[in-house]
């Protein structure tokens, strides 16, 4: 391949998107060669028939203070958790307000440090064994390029990669929140650094061009976090755009519990991402389900 052709192949955002998983035997992309332990887990997480998730984050508090309609967890919560697909907290919550008899796989929030009082990602990472101990189906550590922590961050997603194959518990690499814009090729980027080292997950951030080239550049799923507060029908737009470009699943936090109806927006973006409801259908469907939980 010569340099005129390998730059017509880097600007085809769309190679590769629909023919990934003709060889493969497991419904999930770069999950082929793992073991059962790793695919059971990921099964849980991800809805086999689609192939997809709704993963219910909650894990805000470990870095900021207490977010608007999470103040009270309980209650924010665990009306929710029939309607995820999977969660995403702290060890703390797991084992304040999780009820041990839910079904739901915990994606368990695996590096902790520094808050939006310091400097961020100045992490380490919690003993495995206590995650063996809640069970979860998951490890989630943050990851940032370019950032001053970088090599740490790295060496943190190395040791929970290492552990998550000697106990087959898949990785996720996390994408840190950014307080500069960044656009989809850092992010790609990141997703392929953390897929390099072995996560078999990435949760990134949504960008308005070219995310195809994300999920395309990274071999295993990639998921959407739901980012900042929108209006309910622009979240839903929101979703319906990362499902569309190829997203394995949403991170739901702000948009659902600070919506006017947490019930029925966690449906309707599941209407999304299970059903391939489009925008103004899951809107209507919103606003339904609004009304008869109002009344």
């Amino acid at each position: 391949m010569n340099e005129n052709e390998e730059m017509m192949f880097d600007k085809n955002d769309d190679y590769f998107n629909d023919d990934f998983l003709d060889n493969q035997s497991f419904f999930l992309k770069g999950i082929d060669n793992m073991g059962w332990g790793i695919k059971n887990r990921l099964s849980r997480i991800f809805n086999p028939k689609t192939g997809r998730t709704v993963m219910l984050a909650f894990d805000h508090g470990s870095i900021l203070e207490s977010t608007t309609g999470m103040d009270r967890l309980e209650t924010a919560v665990l009306p929710l958790i029939h309607y995820a697909d999977s969660l995403m907290c702290t060890r703390g919550v797991v084992r304040t307000i999780i009820p041990p008899t839910t079904r739901k796989p915990v994606c368990l929030r695996f590096s902790a440090g520094s808050t939006e009082l310091s400097e961020l990602n100045n992490d380490c990472i919690i003993n495995i064994e206590d995650a063996l101990r809640l069970n979860a189906s998951a490890l989630g550590v943050t990851i940032a390029l370019g950032d001053k922590h970088e090599a740490k961050m790295i060496e943190n997603l190395a040791v929970a990669v290492d552990n998550g194959y000697k106990y087959s518990i898949p990785v996720m690499a996390v994408t840190s929140v950014s307080k500069q814009d960044r656009d989809a090729s850092y992010y790609a980027m990141v997703a392929r650094v953390s897929a390099e080292n072995g996560a078999n997950i990435v949760k990134t951030y949504y960008t308005e061009k070219k995310f195809s080239e994300i999920v395309n550049k990274c071999p295993v799923p990639v998921i959407v976090a739901g980012g900042k507060k929108m209006p309910e029908q622009k979240s839903l737009e929101f979703c319906r755009r990362a499902i569309n470009d190829g997203a394995a699943g949403i991170d739901v936090g702000r948009n659902v519990f600070q919506s006017s109806s947490p019930l029925a927006m966690i449906k309707a973006i599941s209407a999304i991402v299970h059903d391939n409801l489009e925008t103004d259908d899951a809107y209507q469907l919103f606003r339904e389900l609004s009304n008869s939980i109002d009344n």
